[in-house]
């Protein structure tokens, strides 16, 4: 079969399918694009000609990433877009997506033109022409943030690089970005094709089950621990291994606290449900993992901000059980390790510990301090005033009474995944879609539009500050064209709410945090920027809905969530107190502090870090 290069990789990508518990997807479900002179003639011609591979028009590169990420763990890893871009800067802008999805594990597939292979003339335009290499190009950006990475600089080369391609894909314990770069003269190139490269094809994925003595090792620690504790990752809800975790600690009433990608793996209001772990956790979970003298690891990385940067778990004789696919997250923290999907190991785990629960009392002692924790957010979503302005978490305590179990919840960065973490009543194993891995302001929006993708008919809030949503508004007009029903939260609370907590906290006294006019005497202190983002909004496609007090946010939020169309709530926000505001941190997160300095307020910052830096250990 004669087919251009993009030619066959397009109707190769339209014929490959995954597979488990005997449920087929299409692996690749469509292409994200942004044409330029490195790829219109190529993939973008391919396109026209597939007519199996839908495509989505996107309007910034890294933006169409996160989208291709917000469908990945919908689907839970088991379906992903590919993304295709010029050469240049189309190819560098990948580079911030390509790492979110390679350190979240979730599968997107990178499809950037790059410079001629053949070198007809040398350089061409936007070549970075390094004198001491002649093959790289700025794709190799690329490599360090990808799971896989091939340049297809032949025809006959693309059979291998796409075989490869989409088996990292779709494997849960190699997934994450996946780039092939594509030059763009080969794009064009013909070649006779065999036709089994494009038959259909099954990657099945896999279960694999907990090896026997690993298993009845980590059987054995958890008869003998008494206070054990779980910590659900991300991994549980990949392996859609909840209803397995839910009968786990039911039956054995070991308590279950979650990093942020774990987070809804059991309902809120699941008696073994302790909420939030970590820096940005509950004061019940947080109290849990002091104590515990087993912590069991159920598809967890264990960062800095799951263990309070090695500060968390104090008990003298804690050990940790670790169930993760990958055998490189399995050892972590000196593990017993438990190697398998994360279903298969909980349902095994269940069979051997029938017979076992974990002492009453301590069972009492968890549900009453939950008891405690809920009074507490209860207070932080309080609005005894329904004519004020809100504050943020008054907004979540809005929200809170609107939603069920179908709406979906979009984050990534700034204040709100903390008081998401601590404060959110998770309904749903889908809802709680916080971005946490890397951190990404500018990922809500765009991953909103890959949800919406794959959620038809789900109600999906982007809810984002002033500082994220400047960073990254293009895909609402994707959204626009699309006729999606984005419900767009914008808080606007005037600059960097949550780095400048930070920078408060570290003596650096919220320098260059707020978004104010500078001062006469150079600093920014003067008014708030006179920015209207509700118009920015509006001038992008999107109804924009402008409640100023609490009563008129309920009927505007109310209003987004039943809305058809694009709608954005714009809610300029009050600054919380101490006692209606959300919760201090539970725990320490490790910032290096200056260690010397002529203002007060660091040095008496460095005297709170030096003694926080004395409780870290190392789990060996």
């Amino acid at each position: 079969m004669r087919l251009t290069v993009a030619q066959a990789l397009v109707r190769f990508l339209a014929a490959q399918y995954t597979e488990r518990d005997g449920v087929r997807r299409r692996l690749v479900a469509a292409t994200w694009g942004i044409f330029g002179h490195g790829n219109v003639a190529g993939i973008g011609q391919a396109l026209v000609e597939e007519e199996h591979m839908p495509f989505h028009q996107g309007r910034n590169e890294q933006a169409m990433v996160h989208a291709a990420v917000g469908h990945a763990r919908r689907t839970n890893r088991l379906s992903a877009h590919a993304v295709t871009t010029s050469i240049g800067p189309g190819a560098t802008n990948l580079v911030t997506g390509a790492a979110l999805a390679t350190i979240n594990h979730l599968p997107v597939l990178l499809l950037p033109g790059d410079t001629f292979a053949g070198r007809p003339a040398d350089p061409v335009l936007q070549q970075l022409q390094l004198p001491h290499a002649g093959d790289v190009s700025v794709n190799d950006c690329l490599r360090p943030v990808s799971r896989y990475f091939d340049r297809v600089t032949r025809p006959e080369a693309l059979v291998p690089a796409a075989l490869a391609a989409v088996r990292v894909l779709a494997d849960p314990a190699e997934t994450g970005a996946v780039t092939l770069a594509l030059p763009q003269d080969v794009q064009a190139e013909a070649y006779d094709w065999p036709e089994e490269f494009f038959a259909e094809r099954i990657w099945r994925v896999r279960r694999p089950s907990p090896d026997e003595d690993e298993l009845d090792a980590a059987a054995t620690a958890i008869t003998r621990a008494a206070r054990p504790l779980i910590v659900a990752g991300g991994g549980v809800r990949y392996s859609g291994a909840e209803e397995s975790l839910s009968d786990l600690a039911a039956r054995t009433g070991i308590p279950v606290a979650a990093t942020q990608a774990g987070k809804g793996s059991l309902p809120h209001g699941h008696p073994q449900d302790v909420g939030g772990i970590g820096h940005t956790g509950t004061a019940v979970a947080d109290h849990l993992a002091r104590t515990a003298d087993l912590v069991i690891g159920v598809g967890t990385r264990w960062t800095d901000f799951t263990t309070a940067s090695g500060t968390l778990f104090a008990h003298p004789d804690v050990r940790f059980v670790n169930l993760n696919i990958a055998a490189f997250d399995s050892h972590k923290m000196a593990a017993l390790p438990l190697v398998a999907d994360a279903r298969e190991g909980l349902e095994q785990l269940h069979a051997l510990l029938e017979q076992h629960r974990v002492p009453a009392p301590y069972v009492h002692e968890y549900a009453e301090e939950k008891l405690r924790w809920e009074a507490r957010v209860d207070a932080a979503y309080a609005a005894p005033d329904e004519d004020a302005r809100p504050t943020q978490t008054q907004v979540l305590g809005v929200l809170d009474t609107l939603v069920d179990a179908s709406d979906i919840l979009i984050n990534a960065a700034g204040s709100l995944p903390g008081d998401l973490h601590k404060l959110w009543r998770t309904r749903s194993p889908e809802q709680y879609h916080v971005e946490y891995g890397y951190s990404c302001m500018g990922y809500e929006i765009p991953a909103a539009v890959g949800v919406l993708l794959a959620a038809p008919g789900r109600p999906v809030w982007a809810l984002v500050g002033d500082g994220t949503y400047l960073m990254n508004p293009t895909e609402i007009v994707t959204a626009v064209q699309e006729r999606l029903p984005l419900k767009l939260v914008i808080l606007q609370n005037h600059g960097y709410a949550s780095i400048g907590g930070l920078s408060e906290a570290v003596g650096a006294e919220r320098y260059g945090t707020d978004y104010r006019l500078r001062a006469d005497d150079g600093s920014f202190t003067g008014p708030p920027l006179p920015v209207d983002l509700g118009a920015n909004a509006a001038s992008l496609g999107m109804r924009v809905l402008r409640p100023r007090t609490i009563r008129d946010l309920r009927e505007a939020l109310a209003d987004a969530r039943a809305a058809t169309d694009p709608t954005c709530v714009y809610v300029e926000t009050e600054t919380a107190d101490s006692v209606s505001g959300p919760p201090p941190a539970q725990a320490w997160w490790d910032v290096p502090v200056a260690e010397i300095s002529t203002r007060p307020s660091a040095v008496k910052a460095r005297e709170e870090y030096d003694r926080h830096v004395t409780a870290r250990r190392r789990h060996l």
